[in-house]
């Protein structure tokens, strides 16, 4: 549900926030005094359309802001913040949690979340293809097990097509491609590449091109440990043997003396065999350097590493096989699609006829429905098509369209050609209302429906929305009392005057002053005989 909605310069609407409620929430106010504003606010933040006309005089930028509780959204957090930012050059700006997103990402992800219907529809139900889940839903259990099984043999269905359209052309062209896989297995096994070997010629490569240097260095540090060092070590031992009895601190300065020249003995015979080991050819260098090359070219072609150069190997020797196999290969798909579509054109026969029984069951209750909106010379009716080219996808062979006629003598015609926005508008209340239940967008805004309906009709308006409420959050801007009446949160909107500029407010009312309002738009005053009407009404029960 929306928790908080806070709108910033658009139209009249200086700065409010509205803190909404789960169930009926009723928006009623003065002409003009932008309740449809707010309505408009919640169609930008579900990816409407925005025009820079709607920015308020006189300011640069618009902002809103929903904050949604949405429990096993897929979100780490159940609440949800989705805000839009415009400014007058045309910048947008949407965000879901913080994170930005396009336009086109924000109306899919708030496709699912909130149904508009009024003046400016962002409506799901217009959408064809939410009509055979709408319906599948309606059949509920009756249809799940049957359409499970048959989602499971379309996922395979599917997979084998995938298969079957890896189009290796004619004899020669698979030829070609053969030669082709066979040229680059070959030339990856010639290389007899090993996993660590690049590294390994990359450190011998450095000792080689560093040789003089190493060599220079070794030779020096030998020449001055054997000729100096070594030698007056020696010279020095002697010198103190033959005083260490003498004197304690003496005898301990010669052991130290001699066992520092066993290890500057050890570590001269190391680098005088450092001297004598590290020599190359110019040959050494040449090879490495052609290794290096060879690896490098086949990095180029088949991957960034070595390990990559094998995996692809690997890949494209599978792939050879499979063309030297096709035949074969194609024939057991193929045998395998046959039986697959066997099951899957009596899984979908199966699916027709569940949906044609409940497709009759929803006609019915809607039709039953619609004379409670005055909409009595209508007629609903759910058309199902079994396609029978056998062009299967996730829901069979099924083509399902909501279809209505509203005038006696007309044909029926798809949701989105109906030309009265009340009339779609009362016409989605009823379809709601039977769907109620099993519908899964969880917010439902009603801008004005009740249009052209008065008397027992809007009471049946009033009561239907309260119906749905009951799943459903709802939000509804209505001139008619008794809608008004059936709210369990209403809120009231009108204008100020401040310093020569207009602005929209919003306060949540008193039970009080619910009545008074309804007291309000029911005769246009308020007096004793107008809140006995207005207590009737909200305590109406429709039998």
């Amino acid at each position: 549900m929306i928790s908080t909605l806070h709108i910033k310069n658009i139209g009249i609407i200086d700065e409010i926030t509205i803190n909404l409620n789960n169930g009926f929430n009723v928006l009623t106010g003065e002409t003009g005094a932008g309740k449809t504003l707010i309505i408009d606010s919640l169609c930008i933040l579900a990816g409407g359309r925005f025009s820079k006309e709607m920015i308020r005089s006189g300011e640069s930028i618009s902002f809103v802001e929903m904050s949604l509780y949405l429990p096993k959204s897929g979100y780490e957090d159940d609440n949800i913040v989705i805000s839009r930012e415009i400014n007058i050059a045309g910048k947008n700006t949407c965000k879901i949690n913080g994170r930005l997103v396009t336009v086109s990402e924000l109306k899919k992800f708030m496709k699912n979340i909130i149904d508009i219907h009024g003046q400016n529809d962002n409506q799901s139900i217009l959408d064809i293809s939410t009509h055979i889940e709408l319906l599948d839903d309606f059949a509920s259990d009756e249809i799940k097990v049957v359409k499970e099984e048959y989602k499971a043999l379309y996922e395979k269905y599917i997979n084998i097509k995938k298969e079957l359209a890896k189009n290796y052309g004619n004899d020669t062209e698979k030829q070609r491609k053969l030669d082709l896989l066979e040229y680059q297995i070959n030339e990856i096994e010639t290389a007899n590449l090993n996993l660590d070997e690049e590294e390994k010629l990359e450190d011998r490569r450095k000792v080689i091109m560093s040789f003089e240097k190493i060599s220079s260095n070794l030779k020096e540090a030998n020449n001055y440990l054997n000729n100096s060092v070594i030698e007056g070590l020696e010279i020095s031992i002697r010198d103190l043997e033959r005083i260490e009895e003498l004197k304690e601190e003496y005898k301990t300065v010669t052991e130290n003396l001699k066992n520092a020249f066993y290890e500057i003995e050890e570590a001269s015979r190391d680098i005088s065999s450092f001297v004598n080991e590290d020599n190359f050819d110019e040959n050494e260098l040449n090879e490495i350097e052609d290794r290096l090359d060879l690896i490098k070219n086949l990095k180029r072609k088949y991957g960034n590493s070595i390990k990559e150069i094998l995996d692809y190997k690997e890949k494209i020797v599978k792939e050879k096989n499979e063309i030297e196999n096709l035949d074969e290969y194609i024939l057991k798909l193929k045998t395998i699609l046959n039986d697959l579509v066997i099951s899957m054109e009596n899984k979908a026969k199966i699916m027709n006829n569940i949906r044609t029984k409940y497709g009759i069951a929803l006609s019915q209750k809607v039709n039953k429905e619609l004379a409670d909106v005055e909409m009595q010379n209508s007629t609903f009716e759910v058309c199902i098509e079994m396609n029978e080219s056998t062009k299967f996808n996730s829901n069979g062979l099924d083509k399902v369209e909501f279809m209505i006629s509203t005038n006696i003598g007309e044909e029926k015609k798809s949701l989105a050609k109906i030309a009265s926005g009340g009339e779609m508008s009362r016409f989605m209340l009823v379809l709601k209302n039977v769907l109620a239940e099993v519908d899964k967008v969880p917010i439902l805004i009603f801008d004005e429906i009740d249009t052209g309906i008065s008397g027992n009709a809007g009471v049946k308006c009033g009561e239907k929305i309260k119906q749905i409420s009951k799943t459903h959050q709802v939000i509804c801007v209505t001139h008619l009392a008794s809608i008004a009446a059936r709210g369990d949160y209403n809120y009231y909107i009108c204008k100020e005057v401040k310093n020569n500029k207009t602005s929209t407010k919003i306060k949540t009312l008193n039970e009080e002053e619910t009545l008074e309002e309804i007291a309000r738009i029911s005769t246009g005053i308020i007096n004793e005989i107008s809140l006995k009407h207005a207590k009737e009404l909200r305590n109406y029960k429709v039998a």
